[in-house]
């Protein structure tokens, strides 16, 4: 099957890291489409997938964005929509990743006639998205031929903001376990971390309001002296803003000696391992929880908030802990 998979990112946060894994087999038959460029590019590349920047103008369409906002990015979309109708005549399935790559590829499979798929990474509640946001998504993902949801909890919130269910179902994120065994000795990622002696905290995210990191660096302003914070990811879709209000915080809390943003990094499996504990700080509920499952499979012990997806990987008490959010 030829598969034409389209992203609105250039970064890879979890739905881009998930598409990649997905890609994998295809990647003789199919091509990915991304709306913007970015590190992403440089993983698929590296894992020899067909990809193309379909666009050098990023899309001003925010999560909270109202109806007039939406409308005024038509023209916008326009010329996008054109390269994916020209691309998508070589391909059988078109397969949208995201919510922007939803309303593009809805557009795109209309006058192509090909097939589209909607993987489902978010929670389509008003904590995530604006109504007018909600009601587009349901009401394009309620016109493809299926709708791929990464959780109970994200299925759950599709049906609850009028989805199909009978298009729905829900599979989990897949992993391969031999990718999560480190190359390095723990004592020597440390030591180039300059974390030697050190309890160390991991937050692996992208940097936002709701993930919650803010949180983290209050709760380490409570812990002994010898507790540091690692922070890896960077921001996402215009949030720049919060990276500024973070580092203020350290400041602020005179933290800086104990707080590392080591920034997008692609040896995670290493940095998980030089952690005693990850924490995952979503003050909303988490559509799944990549890494959750990561930090697991690093042999970490994890602490998250309850809610979402989450809920759903970690049993309390048995291979992480649960708290409430916040």
């Amino acid at each position: 099957m030829k598969i034409l998979f389209l992203d609105q990112s250039g970064k890879p946060g979890g739905a881009e890291l998930c598409l990649l894994d997905i890609a994998k087999p295809y990647r003789d038959t199919c091509l990915v489409g991304l709306f913007a460029d970015g590190d992403f590019k440089n993983l698929l590349q590296q894992a020899q997938i067909p990809v193309e920047i379909l666009s050098t103008r990023p899309i001003l369409v925010r999560k909270e964005s109202s109806l007039i906002q939406g409308l005024s990015s038509l023209g916008q979309l326009a010329p996008l929509v054109k390269k994916v109708i020209h691309f998508s005549s070589a391909y059988d399935v078109i397969y949208a990743n995201t919510q922007k790559a939803l309303v593009v590829g809805a557009l795109a499979s209309f006058v192509s006639r090909r097939p589209l798929v909607y993987h489902l990474h978010d929670i389509l509640s008003p904590e995530h998205f604006s109504l007018t946001n909600r009601r587009l998504a349901v009401t394009l993902a309620n016109r493809c031929a299926a709708t791929i949801a990464n959780s109970h909890a994200s299925q759950a919130a599709f049906i609850k903001a009028g989805g199909r269910p009978e298009i729905t179902q829900v599979i989990y994120n897949g992993f391969d376990p031999k990718l999560y065994q480190p190359q390095l000795p723990v004592t020597e990622i440390r030591q180039q971390l300059g974390l030697t002696d050190k309890f160390v905290i991991g937050h692996f995210s992208r940097l936002s309001p709701w993930k919650g990191q803010h949180i983290l660096i209050t709760a380490l302003a409570q812990c002994p002296e010898d507790t540091t914070a690692i922070f890896v990811g960077d921001a996402l879709f215009g949030e720049q803003n919060y990276v500024k209000q973070l580092q203020q915080q350290v400041k602020d809390l005179k933290l800086e000696h104990r707080v590392r943003f080591l920034g997008f990094r692609s040896d995670i499996p290493e940095l998980m391992t030089a952690c005693d504990i990850v924490a995952h700080t979503s003050i909303a509920a988490e559509p799944f929880g990549r890494v959750i499952v990561e930090a697991m499979l690093c042999g970490r012990p994890v602490i998250a908030t309850a809610g979402g997806g989450a809920s759903e990987i970690v049993q309390h008490g048995i291979n992480g802990f649960l708290v409430t959010p916040g």
